[in-house]
């Protein structure tokens, strides 16, 4: 089982995917065949945003079809060596995927190694075992929080704790306390923008820009460092 979960798809100067592209690269090695799941797009049509990810990804040699245009999605989702699952909003990409009975399909193939996982911001909180930690509005119900669980822990994409000047509401870090309180079996890694976790089977390494915390119930974060290792021994 092969992920490559990534914080965020634009740099700070505004450019698409282009930080992913060497990482991508050493996800999919000879993979071509590629289905997109736009589903957490709400204000872009999908169509849109498929060919803005195919584009953006045009220097991998991927084929790119968008699972919305394949008129049997689970047989799309069987046929596919690389499952790439956008961002934006994430209970709405949820919602979608649950109805079209596509979570149990993405997970199976996943495991089983016959299709590689990228996902960005939504897309990667798609791969915990909830959505509990994403920093979206519900706009939609998705039918429950659980999620892919290809990863035994929960993600916080774009993670900062820090506040505007001024501001009167919580920290990301008091947020995180709030819902480790409230399941205190949950483990989570505040993923800044600039990082992305490579997952290998068990293995789960932090790779990108920034330190990232790493947050458990009743402890103190613990700061991971790029090239370091996770080890998350206990299911959430």
């Amino acid at each position: 089982m092969r992920l490559l979960l990534l914080s965020n798809s634009r740099t700070p100067t505004g450019e698409y995917l282009t930080a992913a592209l060497e990482p991508a690269r050493a996800l999919i090695r000879d993979r071509r065949r590629a289905l997109f799941v736009p589903f957490a797009g709400v204000t872009i049509e999908w169509d849109a945003y498929t060919d803005k990810v195919r584009q953006a990804l045009s220097p991998l040699s991927l084929t790119i079809e968008g699972i919305h245009t394949q008129p049997d999605a689970l047989n799309a989702v069987h046929k596919a060596e690389l499952i790439i699952v956008g961002g934006g909003n994430t209970f709405h990409l949820l919602k979608c995927c649950r109805e079209r009975g596509l979570l149990g399909a993405i997970a199976e193939r996943v495991r089983s190694g016959a299709a590689d996982y990228m996902g960005w911001s939504a897309g990667a909180n798609l791969a915990c075992p909830t959505i509990c930690t994403t920093n979206d509005m519900p706009i939609v119900d998705p039918g429950g929080f659980d999620a892919l669980g290809l990863v035994p822990f929960q993600i916080n994409a774009h993670y900062t704790n820090a506040l505007p000047a001024g501001h009167q509401g919580e920290t990301r870090n008091e947020r995180l306390a709030e819902l480790l309180k409230a399941r205190p079996a949950m483990r989570v890694i505040g993923l800044p923008e600039g990082d992305w976790l490579d997952v290998e089977d068990e293995r789960v390494r932090l790779a990108g820009l920034h330190a990232a915390p790493w947050f458990e119930a009743g402890a103190e974060p613990v700061i991971l460092q790029p090239g370091e290792e996770l080890r998350p021994h206990r299911a959430a």
